[in-house]
Order: structure tokens, then C-alpha cells, then sequence
């Protein structure tokens, strides 16, 4: 027995050592493929997260419309949310989960997409409600992750407002689980306001039935190997002025724009 550790072991030769949240959040991801990771907010940067998300869903109704939106399936979803309110760049940068991706993607992380998602009260279906990967219709498995996916909870997670279901460890299997297996395996990951649900973005998760008479809000992040094209071009939607900070843009990816031309190629091999 390990005479400094309170959990019983023999012929252990090698161990992987945690010491801090940041460290335990990348071991969870690593061992099972999700954890929660606290985004160090105060009430009062919640205050102001959960006013500018409301507002942004106003002026995406007042935009596009309402019933437009339902139409298509898009009316608990904002897009690049971070055009509706540049509050939400900082949300995209928090420390914590630049760190966790940087150790566990490896090198430069690119954003590939911030979405504010609504999961509907009084057990309205909505869209993220079926099991899924973050990287959809892919069936293989990798040393470490292309993408991580960080879910920020604007409002509690809680098993009543559908809290997000995971199945654990399903990021090391190729095929999706049995539906025997999904049944006896999967969790629901409650989570604390102001924190991050982070998954790598091969496991296999869905969005439970909010039980509750409000609906539940969320932002949700993917950050990818710059490979990975965005969702929707980060650059193109934001413009050129949106941010100057070199790290910003790094994120968001105005480094890795694909020339248009070959002259735009050759621009980009000059020193």
C-alpha cells in the first residue's frame, strides 16, 4: 500500500499525477470524456451574462422572426453569439478552458463555433435532444482530442431542466453503444451556474426534457485543431474590426483563413 495515499493499491509502478482542478478536468476527459470545470465567474458577471443572453435572443426574433426561425428548427439556437454582444468573446477565452485545450488538443486551438442553445420548458423537443457527437456522422477513435466542446451554464444544470446525459468513455469506441449498454451506462452531469460541462467531442451526449416551467440557458463552444473549418467563418461574420488583440484572433481564426486566390496564397508565404 502507497503509505502516502489514502487509496489502497499494490503493483503500481506508474501513476498519473492530478494536482490541481485544471489537472483532474483533463484526467476526467481524458479516462471518461467529460467533466465539470468551474469558470470562476462572480454573481455579478452572471448577472450580466444572463442579461446580455436574453437580449441576444431578442434581437436575433426581431432579425430574422420568430416563426422564420421555427420553421427551420432555429428558434432555440443563437449563432455566433458573440455578434449580438461582444461580452460573450470573453466568455470564449475564459482561462480555464483555453488551458484544458491547449494541454489536451495540443499546440494552437481555433474556435469553431459559440452558440447560445435553449432547452425548452414544460418538455418541448428541441434539437439536441438525441444522442450525438460534437463531430458529427464520424466513426473513429484518436490519441488525443481534434475537438473538446465546453457547454457554459448560463442557469443551473439540474436533473429536472435536462441536464446534459453523457455516455461515459463512449470517446474510445468507434461505433455508437448498444442501446442496452446506452441504457445501464449513461449519466446525466448536473452542474453549478457559471460552470462549464466540457466533453471531448467523440462522446456520445444528449440533452434531457426540461420538466421545468423556464426554459434553460446555455452557451455552447467547440475549439478545434485548426484543420477543422468553422461552422460558420468566424472572420467573414465578425469583420475585420471586430477584435485587434493578437491572441483573440488566433482564436477565431483570422490566422487560418483559406486564400481565394493564388496571389492570396503567396501573400501569406511572405515574411
Amino acid at each position: 500500500m502507497n503509505k502516502t495515499s489514502p487509496i489502497p493499491r499494490y503493483g503500481v509502478r506508474e501513476q498519473v499525477r492530478s494536482e490541481s482542478a485544471i489537472d483532474k478536468a483533463g484526467e476526467s476527459l481524458r479516462l471518461l470524456g467529460y467533466a465539470v470545470v468551474d469558470g470562476g465567474y462572480s454573481a455579478e458577471q452572471m448577472a450580466q451574462f444572463s442579461q446580455a443572453f436574453d437580449n441576444a435572443r431578442e434581437k436575433l426574433f426581431a432579425k430574422y422572426g420568430r416563426d422564420e426561425l421555427t420553421a427551420i428548427d432555429e428558434h432555440n439556437t443563437i449563432r455566433v453569439l458573440m455578434q449580438m454582444d461582444p461580452l460573450f468573446l470573453e466568455l470564449a477565452m475564459n482561462k480555464n478552458i483555453l488551458e484544458i485545450c491547449r494541454r489536451l488538443i495540443g499546440g494552437t486551438v481555433m474556435l469553431n463555433q459559440q452558440n447560445g442553445v435553449i432547452n425548452p420548458p414544460l418538455g418541448e423537443r428541441y434539437n439536441q435532444g438525441a444522442y450525438h457527437r460534437d463531430l458529427p456522422h464520424q466513426h473513429f477513435t484518436s490519441t488525443r482530442p481534434l475537438a473538446i466542446n465546453a457547454l457554459f451554464c448560463v442557469d443551473q444544470f439540474t436533473t429536472e431542466n435536462g441536464a446534459t446525459f453523457v455516455v461515459p468513455a463512449s470517446h474510445k469506441q468507434e461505433e455508437f453503444p448498444s442501446d442496452l449498454s446506452v441504457g445501464d451506462f449513461q449519466i446525466q452531469v448536473t452542474a453549478p451556474a457559471g460552470s462549464f460541462i466540457v466533453l471531448d467531442c467523440m462522446l456520445y451526449h444528449a440533452g434531457g426534457v426540461n420538466r421545468t416551467e423556464k426554459p434553460r440557458r446555455a452557451v455552447n463552444h467547440v475549439y478545434t485543431i485548426p484543420l477543422i473549418k468553422q461552422q460558420i467563418s468566424l472572420p467573414t461574420a465578425l469583420g475585420d474590426d471586430f477584435i485587434h488583440d493578437a491572441a483573440a484572433r488566433t482564436l477565431l481564426g483570422y490566422n487560418f483563413q483559406v486564400p481565394d486566390s493564388v496571389e492570396g496564397y503567396y501573400a501569406t508565404r511572405k515574411k
